[in-house]
């Protein structure tokens, strides 16, 4: 939001705080472990939970499921975290992050069994490949029933895989599109067994409905020195394998619009690819979420002194088309709410402040903060004794030193 003043920057420092120290260590996660029998293995996972999760459990977050978890964990929960609540941000939502550890990396990402490498040449390296299939079914019928059952997940999902992980985001896409919402798709291996996969993805794509799924794709440089896409597509030689099949799998997402896929995806010239993922889950969210943050009209409206509106119907109406798109009722997230009516109160719009508090008592019934914000509103209004009933019913749902210390000057000055 445009109008975010030094309340939010605060805020954001005390729940931030609040969630991630503990003692001298900053926390990010813990570990989990799921014991699978469909793999016959202990499976460790890596879990982050967004800050919310522990002062209101009535909340439900999205979950976002990472493929080679140690590797992109740290990264997807810090961005995650950074783009939903720190500074104002409303790129994308808060989300659960679930990061899936392997022990066979090559068995569970790749979908049939091959033996020969990204130029077509034979290899020893791939004996265990081919068990994507049983790794879907792990993650369909253990791992996801295990998450929404302990965790406080809500019902969408979103699915990151880079490289091997790549390949079989497009397998589980093609053939398990349900399984989750939103895709990214970070460099893929799709020259694995001869382009077996891009084959089918050719002939799914064009008969199969994906309406009300996301995907965006994030292609590396890994040519030549001096080659261009435009080479590379056209090119049949073996060390461009890679890149190709992975422009032609873009072009089988672009040629088949009718489909109801949500598609688009990126280029990094300046990124090999191990360094890609990073870069491409940033512009997959933004372009995955792009529905989530207040269009800049609405935005610009909202704090416009002399625009006539109703704020609490304008917030309403954005996130019924927030719901709509995610396929579950999201509710305005109670830290953003709280701050822009903190910000209305800042620049002299107390109606406005008001409008929002009360909407986040709504949503929130539970909250001490959003009762305090109203007393907050009552007691820069003069009106003590609602100030002191707001303060009292926040006391009622939990001892805050600062709000009875408010309660204590309002009831002094009686």
């Amino acid at each position: 939001m445009k109008q975010v003043l030094l309340f939010l920057f605060c805020l954001t420092s005390i729940a931030v705080t609040a969630q991630d120290i503990n003692g001298n260590a900053i926390v990010l996660g813990h570990t989990d472990s799921v014991q699978s029998k469909i793999l016959k293995q202990k499976r460790i996972i890596w879990v982050h939970l967004p800050a919310g999760a522990s002062t209101n459990p009535a909340l439900r977050y999205p979950v976002v499921y990472v493929l080679d978890g140690p590797e992109h964990f740290a990264a997807v929960s810090g961005m995650i975290q950074y783009l939903s609540e720190a500074n104002g941000n409303m790129i994308c939502p808060d989300m659960i992050v679930v990061g899936i550890s392997n022990i066979d990396r090559t068995h569970d990402l790749t979908p049939t069994n091959s033996h020969f490498d990204y130029e077509n040449k034979p290899t020893n390296s791939f004996a265990t490949s081919g068990g994507g299939e049983k790794f879907v079914s792990f993650m369909e019928k253990e791992l996801m029933p295990y998450i929404e059952s302990k965790y406080p997940a809500a019902p969408f999902r979103m699915l990151i895989g880079h490289s091997f992980g790549g390949l079989a985001a497009v397998n589980i896409l093609i053939n398990h599109a349900d399984l989750f919402n939103a895709y990214t798709i970070v460099d893929p291996s799709m020259w694995w067994d001869n382009y077996a996969l891009l084959k089918q993805a050719r002939e799914v794509l064009r008969v199969k409905s994906f309406a009300g799924k996301y995907v965006f794709m994030g292609i590396a440089n890994t040519m030549p020195a001096g080659r261009d896409t435009a080479h590379a597509h056209r090119d049949t030689a073996a060390n461009t394998n890679h890149i190709r099949s992975i422009l032609n799998l873009a072009d089988e997402f672009k040629r088949n619009p009718g489909n109801g896929l949500t598609f688009n995806y990126k280029y990094y010239n300046d990124d090999n690819h191990n360094s890609s993922p990073l870069i491409t889950e940033y512009d997959a969210f933004r372009f995955l979420f792009g529905y989530y943050k207040l269009p800049g009209e609405i935005d610009a409206m909202l704090y416009d002194a002399k625009a006539k509106l109703d704020v609490a119907a304008v917030i309403e109406d954005h996130y019924a088309d927030v719901s709509k798109h995610m396929g579950y009722k999201v509710a305005p997230p109670e830290t953003i709410l709280d701050a822009m009516g903190h910000d209305y109160l800042e620049i002299n719009l107390p109606d406005r402040a008001l409008a929002v508090f009360n909407l986040n008592a709504k949503y929130y019934p539970e909250s001490a903060a959003a009762y305090a914000a109203i007393g907050d509103y009552y007691a820069i209004k003069k009106d003590n004794q609602k100030a002191a009933e707001a303060y009292k019913s926040a006391l009622r749902l939990k001892n805050d030193t600062g709000v009875r210390e408010k309660l204590r000057k309002i009831t002094a000055q009686k």
